[in-house]
């Protein structure tokens, strides 16, 4: 199974205990748990919103599953085919909604009325983890600042929306460009292995031994903390009691995919994309609201028509099975879902009979949650060059996303260092796309 994310092996590998423990602890309590201290909690401070929170498509979805293809999806090739020079190594394929689809898209073209496509994004970042930040975030990337992506957002703005697991939750993906410079309560809990699930949720200790070490723990400890009553050391006690409430708790059934039928699972594709979709749906049905599900392998430089045999297929696959299970369970009107890459690729075939990076314009779309379905917003040129019309810009997007999860998208939130954000960073909601 591919687990390509662009990226470093070492950000991939398997997390260890230790690790776990400190993502865990901040998932729940937004404490780092080694270090025996809490993160500072910001002092938020907010301006009227510019932009009335009602309107179209405003706070229809309550979850959001967003899904993020790394290292440039073509658009040409996926949501945006031309005909002529440009025409990827597949023929298009129409759909009932009357526009045409990239031609490994067959499934997808068949869910067409249940799509909105917006053809007119444009970026002026052409590099990949700049592209990357950009889109899940919607700022430019610092190194004097992280931002938070929309989980994040959501979980400031509306709380958190699970008594025991976390808000936001990231699947084949480290949770860098979680929390941003909110608590790190609001960090994403990463599943780098949707097969795995939550690794080290289960102890080979009965609960009645835990408790025993949780009480000679407590006794020893007791000192400690009497001498130093912070908050970061009452967090550190805090968090051990959680997690064993946790590992007994029903709530982790949503991490285990092979309580799924067999042919469900199959529906989505053996890979680790698509089983990740599957378990985005699993934690929807939880209450979890902010689920992303990276797939990586799309920086198609060499051989565009081999990689689309094998990445397209999986999205084409995984993304279809996973609309058709939310209307299915009633699931898709309250939940939206996003597909996005950081850039496109450009319309000439190169000596590698590849595509190259292209930020100039490209494609994502968007589903549920209150979005019209069988419908383009915007266009590129015939070539699939340049926006032709209704430009989009990534903070434009993010905050048409922000704004079908009801956040005050214009409203100002001061960070620790005393400086505005807000969500999509000014970006305006795409409004033509919601019913």
């Amino acid at each position: 199974m591919s687990t390509n994310l662009h990226t470093t092996p070492s950000a991939l590998c398997d997390l260890t205990r230790r690790s776990f423990c400190e993502r865990w602890a901040k998932a729940t309590l937004g404490v780092t748990v080694l270090h025996g201290t809490a993160r500072h909690v910001m002092a938020a401070e907010t301006a009227a919103a510019a932009t009335p929170a009602s309107g179209p498509g405003f706070g229809k979805a309550k979850n959001i599953i967003f899904l993020q293809m790394i290292g440039g999806m073509s658009h040409i090739d996926t949501l945006d085919p031309k005909e002529g020079p440009t025409q990827g190594p597949v023929k298009p394929v129409s759909t009932k909604a009357g526009f045409q689809l990239g031609g490994t898209m067959q499934n997808l073209a068949k869910q067409a009325d249940k799509i909105s496509i917006i053809r007119s994004m444009t970026s002026k970042t052409g590099v990949h983890a700049s592209g990357q930040y950009l889109i899940r975030t919607g700022y430019e990337q610092r190194g004097t600042i992280q931002h938070p992506n929309i989980g994040a957002w959501a979980q400031h703005f509306k709380g958190a929306s699970h008594k025991t697991l976390p808000s936001n939750v990231c699947v084949n993906r480290q949770p860098n460009a979680g929390n941003g410079f909110f608590p790190a309560s609001f960090s994403p809990l990463p599943i780098l292995d949707p097969n795995a699930g939550l690794q080290y949720s289960t102890s080979d200790a009965s609960p009645e031994v835990m408790q025993k070490r949780l009480a000679m723990l407590d006794k020893l400890d007791a000192g400690f903390r009497e001498r130093f009553q912070t908050a970061g050391v009452k967090s550190y006690t805090q968090f051990y009691e959680k997690t064993v409430a946790i590992m007994s708790s029903t709530d982790l059934e949503a991490f285990r995919l092979d309580d799924e039928p067999a042919a469900l699972r199959e529906k989505y594709g053996s890979n680790n994309f698509g089983q990740g979709c599957l378990l985005a749906r699993r934690l929807v049905e939880k209450g979890i609201r902010y689920i992303e599900v990276a797939s990586g392998g799309w920086d198609m430089h060499n051989n565009i028509e081999e990689g689309l045999e094998e990445k397209g297929a999986e999205l084409d696959v995984a993304l279809s099975a996973l609309l058709e299970d939310l209307k299915d369970r009633g699931l898709l009107e309250s939940t939206l879902v996003v597909l996005c890459s950081e850039f496109g690729r450009g319309p000439k075939i190169n000596g590698n009979a590849g595509r190259d990076h292209h930020p100039r314009v490209f494609s994502t779309m968007l589903a549920g949650g209150g979005i019209k379905g069988g419908f383009v917003y915007g266009s590129s040129d015939k070539e699939g060059n340049s926006v032709a019309d209704k430009q989009v810009s990534p903070q434009d997007f993010l905050s048409t996303v922000g704004w079908s999860l009801g956040l005050p998208v214009d409203e100002v939130v001061m960070s620790p260092s005393n400086r505005p954000f807000t969500v999509g960073d000014k970006g305006k909601p795409v409004m033509d796309v919601f019913a």
